[in-house]
């Protein structure tokens, strides 16, 4: 792979962010609204619970960590839509650019914009309700990271579906998280859930997230509370999500090259 190449699909995203305040807004204002209204409910949760048990690292925590997956996901999936909206993909492929350096590129625009949301709400969670991250102990950084991954997987996942459907099955992306929300237990035990419900669940990487979460939270930052076995299993399955993807993502371009769809690719077409 050429990191130039990599590079200049980077490049091209920046420089769509950069001058246009529309792109790159959303960064910050979603990242606000979310974090200010979990982050009064969470305080008014604990003005009402007779327990004394403190909401802010529960469910703030679990927003801000869900969000962040969010993010990463449509970070991948929107630098995408860029080039399908722009009809800009013949272009790219006209040119020496692989598939392997096109969707490295993305993953790349994916942490610059994540990190940007990220960093806005731990900032507010911090500033504002107080939420301190050392609550959550040495597992903090694996948690994000195994939502990075599956985040990515997903973005890439949901790129492929666009690419093979069209520009206007683009709809199919953004209901993915919320989806997927119930079966990864972000606001509750898995053992709220049906039975028949448990067997998705498994397959989710953030489920282990927000078990261990949980965990962690309701005892304490001990070594003992982090199930790093569930960590790394969650690892693992992230990891085979974003190959399977990459795989499903070349697959539907050669299909599409093969056939001459890409560049009949606009728009109004459903290949």
């Amino acid at each position: 792979m050429s990191v130039y190449r990599i590079a200049a699909v980077v490049l091209r995203q920046l420089y769509l962010l950069r001058n246009s305040p529309a792109r790159w807004l959303p960064l910050f204002v979603w990242a606000t609204v979310d974090i200010v209204l979990w982050g009064f409910i969470t305080r008014y949760l604990n003005t009402i619970a007779s327990s004394g048990f403190d909401f802010i690292p529960m469910l703030l925590g679990a927003v801000l960590f869900w969000d962040f997956f969010t993010r990463v996901m449509n970070g991948v999936a929107i630098a995408f839509l860029e080039d399908v909206w722009s009809r800009n993909f013949l272009n790219f492929f006209t040119s020496p650019l692989t598939i392997a350096e096109y969707l490295t590129g993305l993953i790349f625009t994916s942490i610059t914009t994540s990190l940007v949301g990220l960093t806005v709400m731990l900032f507010l969670a911090r500033a504002v309700f107080g939420l301190s991250w050392f609550v959550y102990g040495a597992a903090f950084v694996p948690f994000l990271l195994v939502l990075f991954l599956f985040g990515i997987g997903m973005g890439i996942f949901g790129s492929a579906v666009v690419f093979r459907l069209g520009p206007a099955s683009e709809w199919l992306i953004w209901p993915i998280p919320a989806i997927l929300s119930p079966f990864a237990g972000v606001f509750y035990p898995l053992a709220t859930l049906p039975h028949w419900m448990h067997g998705i669940s498994y397959l989710l990487p953030a489920s282990y997230i927000f078990k261990g979460m949980r965990k962690i939270v309701a005892g304490g930052t001990q070594e003992a509370s982090v199930e790093w076995s569930s960590l790394l299993l969650a690892t693992g399955l992230s990891v085979a999500y974003i190959l399977l993807a990459c795989w499903f993502f070349s697959r539907i371009y050669r299909h599409a090259t093969r056939s001459g769809l890409i560049a009949r690719y606009s728009a109004e077409t459903v290949p």
